[in-house]
């Protein structure tokens, strides 16, 4: 019998990042494909959400999340993001980021309706989008400096834009936009009568000093973007699946019923343990983006040792590499012969890209490893050169 699937579902597959950690897993090999991020949490989030099950802090809580965790991102919001908010009426506690982003586009898309996306860019984002009956519109980031051009965006915005989707320190070139760039962007938005979402997942992991800039802290823009972040990546809890979103009152409201609607609540006692993680001194921050620094160094000198030409990030702990000096057809094909020779897993660079041939000689690696199992990961990529 032919099974009939709802027309959303048309072209979705498992993405290239989780099979490639399923390829990893099958030959017990370095996984350097997907931001899984397995280093320790902080001992005093850890506490806190344990101290929370031990409390049976266990049932549902506000559909917007607990209060105590949503004054705290409030907090957090005004001192590091420069964006003043209602805690009651503007934050919502979300299953991840990524939840975050999928009732956000649920709230604002329409079929039809268009949603610029710089490209290369997060494929979870874009295929969101598409659920939604949203058409993605994508404007280039060329290497090896991952800048855009302003004409290029112009003349992306139609009378169908509803959405500019940036994602800040990005996933997965590692660009952090520049103030002049947002700027730019937020000016294009109000014109055009469009929204911006923009991810900040990243927002903490930033390199040579670099400043992480919110679209919504711009004169004027506070009214016209909904922003998200998360503790995944910051804390090192990407099983945890705790992200918020701030946003307009009206558009909060929205997403606070589909949050409803889609997961009822984030996880009660999970809430109550990442809120401890605003009690985290500034070192801890400190540490964390110098530790990030040295494992980017690391991975980018072995794998420039390894014949590639990798594109050094801004930001995040991602970057794409050149592999066109291997000698092999394509990103798929470097991706396999990477993970048969070396035991290390990669993702394929076309995944990322709006055309796969702008991404075909490109595969992006991930230096969110514990320490040990990352040198070993360089030792391997060597030994391929020599």
């Amino acid at each position: 019998m032919e099974r009939k699937f709802a027309r959303r579902t048309e072209g979705l597959v498992q993405s290239d990042i989780r099979r490639m950690t399923r390829e990893c897993e099958k030959v017990m090999g370095i996984n350097l494909g997907q931001g899984i991020c397995d280093q320790p949490t902080a001992p005093l989030i850890k506490a806190a959400a344990s101290e929370a099950i031990a409390s049976d802090r266990s049932t549902y809580s506000k559909f917007e999340g607990i209060d105590l965790l949503r004054r705290r991102i409030s907090a957090k919001a005004s001192a590091y993001n420069g964006i003043d908010c209602d805690p009651d009426t503007q934050v919502i506690v979300t299953v991840g980021s990524t939840g975050a982003f999928a009732i956000a586009c649920l709230a604002l898309l329409d079929s039809g309706d268009e949603a610029i996306v710089f490209s290369p860019y997060y494929s979870y984002h874009v295929n969101l989008i598409r659920m939604c009956g949203g058409i993605p519109i994508f404007v280039p980031l060329e290497p090896p400096s991952w800048r855009f051009e302003p004409s290029a965006l112009e003349s992306a915005f139609t009378r169908r834009t509803r959405l500019v989707v940036i994602n800040t320190p990005c996933n997965p070139c590692g660009k952090v936009f520049t103030e002049p760039e947002l700027r730019l962007i937020g000016d294009l938005c109000r014109r055009g009568g469009a929204l911006a979402i923009t991810d900040e997942i990243y927002e903490y992991i930033l390199f040579e000093g670099r400043r992480h800039v919110s679209l919504a802290s711009l004169p004027g823009m506070a009214d016209h973007t909904v922003t998200l972040s998360g503790f995944s990546k910051t804390y090192s809890m990407t099983g945890w699946r705790l992200g918020y979103a701030i946003a307009p009152p009206d558009i909060a409201a929205r997403m606070g019923v589909l949050n409803d609607l889609l997961y009822i609540c984030a996880p009660t006692p999970l809430q109550h343990g990442v809120a401890a993680a605003f009690d985290l001194p500034d070192s801890y921050y400190e540490e964390m983006r110098a530790a990030y620094g040295m494992k980017r160094e690391m991975l980018v000198s072995a794998c420039r040792d390894a014949g590639m030409k990798p594109f050094v990030p801004e930001g995040a702990y991602y970057f794409l590499a050149d592999i066109s000096g291997l000698g092999l057809k394509n990103d798929r094909e470097a991706s396999a012969f990477l993970l048969a020779t070396t035991g290390i897993a990669t993702v394929p660079g076309g995944s990322f890209h709006a055309d796969p041939e702008n991404g075909s000689q490109q595969v992006r690696l991930c230096f969110a490893k514990q320490l040990p199992e990352l040198e070993e990961a360089c030792r391997r990529l060597r030994r391929r050169s020599s």
